[in-house]
């Protein structure tokens, strides 16, 4: 072992007893079992039972002790040092979780000590993404060079709260401090940063005077620069508008001059702020009173332009200023336009005169844009806003109105899923027929009758009722279109009867009546009939067999079949009644004498047809046990011909 490494042990080991409390060890040799224990515990390796024992033989009691208190003291200082690492992170503003381990700790350490932070630790604070903290370290900078600035570097605090920093950048910012501030500048000695203030007010003061002089002032006796007067002044100077209040002040203090020479400023900034606005800089003269600031005033306030002014402007080839000043008295009148108010003769004559047929097509569309919001909202166009966007050439409005309401009627009609969306649709003429209780013609049925919508939809209408596949689709002439037509029919057969007498009308209007599926209607229509006064058999049969269908489609069959007997005995040979006869045995349930009555009907004349839309209509309407009864007895006779009936035959009522 080199004697240098020797020297240094036992250096080291010295230190260690004094550290450990074993000094009166005499042995210092660097190959003392003591050297090895000691040097164990200073790394904070555990110290085994053979060396606790070995220190205890030895009489090293405290050694023992103090090295078992090692780790106690360690972690005490850890949490000592973890809690001045939270409190300097909570000072600088912090917000990450940097550990005390990284850089952080030293540099929030070095800034707390006042100390300037070097590029690499500003670069390491901004990476971390600690602004708040650079931001605080930017501040502490700017503090530390006022501070140099202005002779305060014996002031010892350097905290950001610090009234000194707060003064600091009041005199860096020529501000004036309050008499408490110039106070604690002396009270705290610092009095080479008070002189700077005082040569700052001099030189204040002397600009004051000078400021008062030029703006005619001097009659105000305040020099102090902390009067009002001094900020308006220097706004004055640096070209800044003036605010109300300080309009105000000098009105309150009749400074007269002064509010005179600002007028004449706010008119000329308003003169230069003009000409620029409306491309007029070319005009060199600036004077108040030159005509072209009248104009320029005048296409501001959005006032149309005389003769005068535009050869004024044309003159001085001023067609920039013509032209702005043409589009914003147009923009006033379509801003007068869109606010909904009307344009006055002088308007029009403006526009007249100066070809601005745009506001024109702007009032049009304005007023077609409005047209075609009141048919959005489902409001109907009169006839002269029909005329009008026919004239102005706004069929697209009135395509649109139509397209509206046909929609608005294909969905009252229960036919949106009709595929023909156009107005020119045949569809849409029957529609609007239907709906002012106009009565169709035989082409407009007809043309139902042939047209079909795209799929089936319910129809529990009687008469209007069409068995046909889904993919077929349903024939238009059903639902309500069908309702509602024979509606329209059974209201003017009844007008035919009160204007002719005519009872045939009578069977007509009831008949109507039960297919727009208002049987009450057409039995109040059939109620006080005096059979005896009518002489024509055929018509009280008819009119007996249509008051018995009305007493059947309000379940009354014992009504039905005295209707319908009595009408048998008025005229044996027409099918109708016994047709009628038959349904109402079926919906009893004896099917067999109906069978009957429905070959007596065919014998008169009636089609198979006939009888399958009664079969329909009475297991349609029968209840859930009935109707099992008859599908089954429909299916068992003639399972081809009632094929229709396995729809019913699980179906629930409703």
């Amino acid at each position: 072992m080199s004697s240098d490494l020797f020297e240094v042990q036992v250096q080291h080991f010295a230190a260690l007893k004094s550290k450990y409390q074993a000094t009166k060890y005499e042995d210092s040799s660097p190959s003392s079992l003591l050297y090895l224990i000691l040097r164990k515990a200073d790394l904070e390796f555990e110290i085994t039972d053979f060396e606790r024992n070995w220190l205890l033989n030895q009489e090293l009691l405290e050694t023992r002790e103090a090295i078992e208190q090692e780790p106690l003291r360690k972690a005490k200082e850890r949490r000592t040092l973890e809690a001045e690492f939270y409190k300097l992170k909570s000072k600088f503003k912090v917000t990450t979780g940097l550990s005390i381990s990284s850089p952080l700790y030293f540099i929030l350490w070095k800034l707390d000590s006042e100390n300037q932070l070097t590029d690499l630790e500003v670069k390491y604070l901004q990476k971390q993404g600690l602004t708040q903290t650079v931001t605080i370290v930017q501040e502490m900078a700017r503090f530390a060079a006022l501070k140099a600035k202005y002779r305060a570097t014996e002031y010892p605090n350097c905290s950001l709260d610090s009234l000194l920093y707060q003064i600091l950048k009041q005199l860096d910012a020529r501000e004036i401090l309050s008499d408490v501030e110039a106070n604690w500048l002396f009270n705290n000695q610092l009095v080479d940063t008070l002189e700077i203030f005082w040569q700052q007010k001099a030189v204040r003061e002397a600009k004051f005077a000078q400021l008062k002089d030029k703006y005619k002032a001097s009659e105000y006796p305040e020099t102090s620069v902390s009067s009002p007067l001094y900020p308006i002044l220097k706004n004055l100077e640096a070209d800044r508008q003036l605010s109300e209040s300080e309009l105000n002040w000098l009105e309150e203090h009749q400074l007269s001059e002064t509010l005179s020479i600002v007028l004449e400023i706010e008119q000329k900034r308003h003169f230069a702020e003009l000409k620029v606005k409306y491309k007029a800089t070319t005009y060199e003269d600036s004077s108040l009173s030159s005509h072209l600031y009248k104009v320029l005033k005048k296409i501001d306030l959005d006032n149309p332009l005389g003769e005068q002014d535009i050869n004024f402007l044309k003159k001085r080839k001023l067609t920039e200023t013509i032209t702005l000043a043409l589009d914003k008295y147009a923009a006033s009148l379509k801003s007068k336009i869109q606010s909904g108010e009307p344009l006055s003769e002088a308007d029009f004559d403006w526009i007249k005169q100066n070809g601005r047929d745009d506001v024109i097509t702007f009032a049009q569309d304005k007023y077609a844009a409005s047209l075609k919001s009141k048919i959005q909202s489902g409001e109907h166009l009169s006839e002269a806003d029909i005329d009008w966007l026919k004239q102005n050439g706004y069929e697209d409005v009135i395509t649109f109105a139509q397209e509206k309401e046909f929609a608005a009627l294909k969905s009252k009609y229960d036919v949106s899923n009709y595929k023909d969306k156009t107005p020119s649709s045949p569809l849409y003429v029957i529609l609007q027929k239907l709906d002012k209780g106009e009565r169709l013609e035989p082409t407009d049925v007809a043309w139902l009758e042939e047209n079909k919508i795209e799929a089936s939809q319910p129809s529990y209408s009687y008469y209007g009722w069409q068995e046909e596949r889904r993919s077929q689709g349903q024939r238009l002439f059903s639902g309500k279109i069908f309702t509602a037509y024979h509606k329209i029919e059974a209201l003017f057969y009844e007008q035919q009867y009160k204007g002719t007498g005519n009872k045939w009308n009578l069977a007509n209007a009831s008949s109507h009546w039960r297919k727009a599926e208002q049987p009450r209607s057409a039995l109040n229509l059939t109620e006080n009939l005096d059979l005896d006064k009518i002489k024509e058999n055929k018509l009280k049969s008819a009119l007996l067999t249509t008051r018995g269908g009305a007493f059947r489609d309000i379940n009354k069959l014992d009504d039905t079949e005295k209707c319908a007997l009595k009408a048998i005995e008025y005229q044996p040979q027409s099918h109708h009644p016994y047709t009628l006869m038959g349904a109402i045995c079926f919906e009893r349930g004896q099917f067999l004498e109906g069978e009957r009555w429905f070959n007596e009907a065919i014998k008169r004349g009636a089609s198979p047809r006939d009888q399958d839309a009664e079969m329909k209509r009475v297991v349609k309407n029968a209840k859930n046990g009935k109707r099992r009864e008859v599908v089954e007895y429909l299916l068992k006779k003639d399972p081809q011909r009632y094929a229709w009936a396995k729809f019913y035959r699980n179906r629930q009522d409703g």
